[in-house]
């Protein structure tokens, strides 16, 4: 049975039709989820716990009397997990560790002019909620994505909420990373409780992780209200774009399409390549491939949203890879780092034959948490900036002020600043005696 055959011609298709093939899957405005969380956001502000406890029974069926999961229960994780896997969860913790440490950024201290010196430090941020969504599949290792940054970056307090009951696994990952003060609330009132607080829940500065699309919109109204809650992106659904030549697998192709199309039904992959043979064979093992994944269905409505595109040369694939700006980039040539240096818009860039975009999910050390949607034109991917701000210092000393002072007068006057003016002149005439 052929699942996937969606091979196209880029340069057979008129504009709109090439606009419409790289067009990202529509998520149709629902109004019904903005009132819904609109009400939700209102309920929790109002009512605290009893509103988390209302909603938790409603969505998640879990009739929960203590939000907080205990010390005892996330220290006994360990007990519930496999060597192997404990195992293998230290590998990848170690990798993203000794990543993001040498993100650590240096201390800028110059001296501008003498006597006057100009500093940039980096603060943490005092505290971070991280939300880790439920479901089929425990994403422990978002916890890891999320965690090691934030430990690294020095924040002070991390606030973790996950919908009921949460696995071991995610236990077990907060566990390792330092990270004990655990709430078993999930979606839109999890989101709710970490920006405005509840009797139990603490009021967090700063909202991290993925969910569905009612965490996502939630945390785009709790960071909407005035001196609300900073979040960290509005991450959409997962999406793969593909740049390969003939000397590329198709069979890994292949594999690293459907491993992103297991997402959900909104992903949407792509294969851009100049060689129409690599295609045909790529779509057939796509199909062979399908036939022992366990997520079919979802991957079989993915597949509806994506193409294999047949275009003239690579350069024509960068063209269109800059273009579409995708969230994971597979660069399988020849001579992928000479493609590399012509990517001007990607998230997390992947390349060569060995290089599959679930090791960046998971071990290889880069962060999973990436701008989604054409963000990556602008946006970066999650990093130790993410959970720290910048802070200016300067010292001036009175030499310093004394040969700086006519240009600030002289810029300060242009502008029509008397005061700004006067906060320097009353140090120069001090120092030269007059007061």
């Amino acid at each position: 049975m052929k699942y996937f055959k969606n091979i196209i011609f880029w340069n057979k298709l008129h504009l709109d039709e090439q606009k419409k093939i790289l067009s990202r899957p529509i998520l149709k405005e629902n109004n019904f989820i903005k009132k819904t969380v609109k009400e939700i956001i209102e309920n929790v502000r109002l009512f605290g716990n009893s509103a988390l406890k209302k909603y938790t029974f409603l969505f998640d069926k879990q009739d929960i009397n203590t939000f907080q999961v205990s010390k005892e229960k996330i220290s006994s994780s360990s007990f519930y997990l496999s060597k192997v896997l404990k195992d293998s969860i230290s590998v990848a913790q170690k990798n993203i560790t000794c990543f993001h440490k040498a993100q650590i950024p240096s201390k800028i201290d110059v001296e501008t002019e003498v006597g006057v010196r100009c500093e940039q430090i980096y603060l943490p941020l005092n505290s971070i909620g991280i939300y880790i969504p439920g479901g089929t599949a425990p994403l422990f290792s978002t916890v890891l994505m999320l965690a090691i940054p934030a430990k690294i970056s020095g924040c002070k307090k991390i606030i973790l909420c996950s919908p009921p009951p949460i696995s071991n696994e995610v236990l077990y990952a907060a566990h390792i990373c330092g990270i004990h003060d655990i709430y078993q609330v999930g979606g839109a009132q999890a989101i709710a409780a970490l920006a405005l607080g509840t009797e139990t829940v603490p009021k967090v500065d700063k909202i991290f992780g993925p969910g569905n699309a009612y965490v996502t919109e939630a945390k785009l109204q709790v960071s909407s209200i005035f001196n609300g809650t900073e979040i960290d992106m509005l991450a959409g659904p997962s999406e793969l774009l593909i740049i390969a030549d003939n000397t590329a697998n198709p069979d890994f192709i292949a594999a690293d399409l459907l491993s992103q199309a297991e997402h959900g039904v909104s992903s949407q992959v792509i294969l851009l390549t100049p060689c129409f043979e690599l295609a045909e064979k790529v779509v057939l093992s796509i199909n062979k491939q399908l036939n022992n994944l366990s997520r079919l269905s979802e991957i079989l409505k993915t597949l509806k949203n994506s193409s294999v595109i047949i275009v003239k040369n690579l350069s024509e694939c960068i063209e269109i890879s800059n273009m579409y700006a995708p969230e994971h980039l597979i660069i399988q040539t020849q001579s992928p780092r000479e493609v590399l240096n012509y990517i001007s818009n990607a998230s997390s860039i992947f390349l060569g034959l060995w290089s599959p975009e679930s090791a960046g999910d998971y071990a290889s050390g880069t962060n999973h948490v990436l701008p989604t949607y054409g963000k990556s034109i602008t946006n970066s991917s999650l990093g130790l900036c993410d959970f720290q701000k910048r802070v200016l210092v300067q010292e001036l000393t009175a030499k310093g002020l004394m040969k700086l002072s006519n240009t600030i007068e002289i810029l300060s006057s242009a502008e029509k600043l008397q005061a700004h003016k006067n906060a320097v002149k009353i140090r120069v005439d001090f120092l030269k005696g007059k007061i």
